[in-house]
């Protein structure tokens, strides 16, 4: 089972009401929101059917502590400290990280929906266009750990 990293990148204007319900089954409701998702066929389904919306890739132990790290939240806003993940029995960030690799979801206390900023010095690429033609949107492999780097 691989583990993905689901960037959304365009926003509301022009998207068909059936599509931003698949962004919301997707948790990625915002532009610039992010979530771990699976290759389970149904996911990548919905994954393929929003594509003209969103980047995705691998993502990497060492991104997903960063990511953890900054932008995981606990219910209420809370940030994601290693005495939060004590008190709800789960140990440290890199335990978590290991979890979610493993499992392919993110543990219960912990928002799915991971809210992210616009990347630092901006899209390199068109954001309405298709990796292969010159943009930043679609599948993306391990690449996707560079961009969120620059997101988190």
């Amino acid at each position: 089972m691989k583990v993905f990293l689901l960037i959304r990148i365009r926003g509301r204007i022009g998207i068909s009401p059936e599509n931003l319900d698949t962004m919301d089954r997707l948790n990625i409701p915002k532009k610039h929101n992010a979530a771990i998702i699976t290759d389970d066929p149904s996911i990548m389904g919905m994954v393929n059917k929003v594509g003209f919306y969103v980047t995705w890739g691998e993502i990497s132990k060492d991104a997903l502590v960063a990511l953890l790290q900054k932008r995981g939240r606990l219910p209420g806003e809370a940030k994601l400290t290693d005495d939060a993940l004590k008190a709800n029995n789960l140990g440290s960030i890199e335990a978590v990280a290991d979890k979610i690799l493993a499992e392919g979801k993110v543990p219960e206390p912990i928002k799915r929906t991971f809210r992210l900023t616009p990347p630092s010095g901006g899209f390199k690429h068109h954001i309405t266009r298709h990796i292969k033609s010159g943009g930043e949107l679609g599948y993306r492999g391990a690449d996707i750990n560079a961009l969120i780097a620059k997101m988190i």
